[in-house]
């Protein structure tokens, strides 16, 4: 079931949402199984089969949780009872993910011959596995302490992030599933998370799919695309990708607060970033924390202390050698980014896409390791830093939306003029169909000629509103949408409350959002 479909805003969402508000009436339990059982229905939607892989997933967890709890006292067995549940995680997911993929390889080799057909993804695979192995490395350290089967299960399957996230620590969400607040309606609550909603939904249904309705023609063809084709192919997927996911960020942030809970924020602006570092942080941040808590944290922490059982300095005078940079920095950086690329999918282009971003950050750590101080930028320096970052980031991103390594170097070919400057085929001859099928599909009115002036104008815009506009959770920021921090707009017109004035506008953006959902498709993370 997807956010963006008639049957979750018109039927499944105010459903879950009035039996929710009335079991609360009779207490926590009452409220806590109604969300199970909705979010169990929601997940089972789309291939019913699922439910019970996601259901022995939580089982098989659960109780792997409470056999590490209840072998503190000793050590070694406690930590052999992590590594077994963690790799039949990890075990499952491979199969899932990437067992066709291998097979296809193996079979590209010609050493050995493996049939493997009818491997369907289950969708949030990725997302639900991450969360358990995250709570069963809490509970081997200690952190998680929250035993509750009913607790476990809301915090696993609560459907605003079941699908494609954010992904969730145990220590942020089992509080709130505790506390007696949480369970009573707040219409202000109610009122914010319904606008985060609502502006997810334009993003995705308004901007995102129509802007990205060339994209698929022209990957599979970059070979015939100008110059100026390409750019366009790039820069429009390139959006469709910033939209998509700020706006399934928005409305799972808006969801969870319709239910009176906060999440951890996801994405933060992140083509703003003035180094690719910060580009981390701001992308797929849950996913960055993830990351750099259970891989990078550990494989840094045993670099260091492998440098001191050998009597080896770790201060940054080491780092500034090449012995010392390649094992304190580099090594931990290029195993978790390529982790992280390889996660996204299984394929070359997922190969490559962590490697281009593991040399970045190499790089990145090596300019503030060198350089620990540099002075403040100037507004010009600024302008270069972001332009500096995101042209870095667009790069990747051919290889993150190609369908293999020769298409995204064909791709990267023709934008440097390689194919030809004007003379081959552009986007219009390849998409022309496909834009004309997504507006009428949209209800929108989109130019349908790619090299109109219109066309042109409209993909500007939507960097004006990426580089100069506050986001969303910035607008909401007085109201604190999502567990973290956020600085409010600067632009005081565009700070939300409870007026006339924002009734009107979020009246407006609703039925702009209800027209345009009909035609539009899934996330694009859904399929991670």
């Amino acid at each position: 079931m997807l956010f963006n479909s008639y049957v979750f805003v018109y039927a499944f969402l105010p459903i879950a949402l009035a039996g929710y508000y009335s079991t609360a009436r009779y207490g926590r339990r009452p409220a806590i199984l109604w969300l199970i059982f909705a979010s169990f229905v929601f997940y089972g939607w789309w291939n019913p089969a699922f439910v019970f892989l996601l259901a022995i997933s939580i089982a098989f967890n659960y109780s792997a949780s409470l056999l590490i709890g209840a072998t503190e006292s000793r050590r070694d067995l406690q930590g052999w009872l992590t590594k077994l549940a963690v790799a039949a995680n990890l075990g499952a997911l491979i199969y899932y993910k990437y067992a066709m993929w291998l097979a296809a390889l193996l079979n590209d080799t010609g050493l050995v011959h493996a049939e493997l057909h009818g491997i369907v993804l289950p969708l949030g695979i990725s997302f639900f596995t991450f969360t358990q192995i995250g709570y069963l490395l809490d509970c081997r350290s200690g952190i998680a302490r929250d035993r509750s089967l009913l607790d476990y299960v809301v915090f696993v399957t609560f459907f605003p992030h079941l699908i494609a996230g954010p992904i969730l620590h145990n220590g942020e969400m089992m509080p709130q599933f505790a506390d007696p607040k949480t369970y009573r309606f707040s219409a202000t609550e109610f009122a914010v998370g319904l606008g985060m909603f609502v502006l997810g939904m334009l993003k995705k249904c308004l901007i995102a799919d129509p802007v990205g309705a060339i994209v698929p023609a022209a990957y599979a063809h970059p070979e015939i695309l100008s110059a100026f084709g390409a750019w366009q192919a790039v820069l429009s997927y390139s959006l469709q990708l910033y939209f998509d996911f700020s706006g399934y960020s928005d409305m799972a942030i808006g969801l969870a607060l319709m239910f009176n809970l906060r999440f951890p924020l996801n994405f933060n602006s992140p083509y703003k970033s003035q180094s690719v570092v910060e580009y981390w942080q701001r992308w797929h941040m849950t996913l960055t924390r993830y990351f750099t808590q259970y891989i990078y944290n550990p494989l840094a922490v045993a670099a260091m202390r492998r440098r001191m059982a050998r009597k080896q300095p770790i201060n940054r005078q080491a780092q500034m050698t090449l012995n010392g940079f390649v094992s304190m920095a580099a090594w931990p950086i290029f195993v978790t980014i390529l982790l992280a690329g390889i996660w996204h999918g299984a394929g070359a282009t997922f190969l490559v896409f962590g490697l281009l971003h593991a040399i970045y950050l190499t790089i990145n750590r090596a300019c503030r390791i060198w350089r620990p101080n540099p002075p403040e930028p100037t507004r010009f320096g600024v302008v270069w830093r972001v332009a500096l970052t995101y042209g870095a980031v667009l790069v990747a991103s051919v290889f993150f939306r190609a369908p293999s390594v020769p298409a995204a170097l064909s791709m990267l070919g023709g934008m440097i003029g390689l194919h030809s400057l004007g003379g081959a085929a552009t986007l219009s001859h390849v998409a022309a169909p496909a834009v004309a099928a997504q507006a009428a599909l949209a209800g929108i009115s989109w130019p349908g000629s790619w090299h109109s002036a219109e066309r042109i104008v409209c993909i500007a815009m939507l960097y004006v509103v990426v580089w100069a506009m506050p986001n969303t959770q910035q607008i909401f920021a007085e109201y604190r949408p999502a567990l973290d921090e956020v600085i409010r707009s600067p632009v005081a017109w565009l700070r939300w409350r409870p007026s006339p004035r924002w009734a009107l506008v979020m009246g407006c953006a609703t039925t702009l959002a209800a027209l345009a959902m009909g035609g539009t498709g899934e996330f694009l993370y859904f399929q991670f």
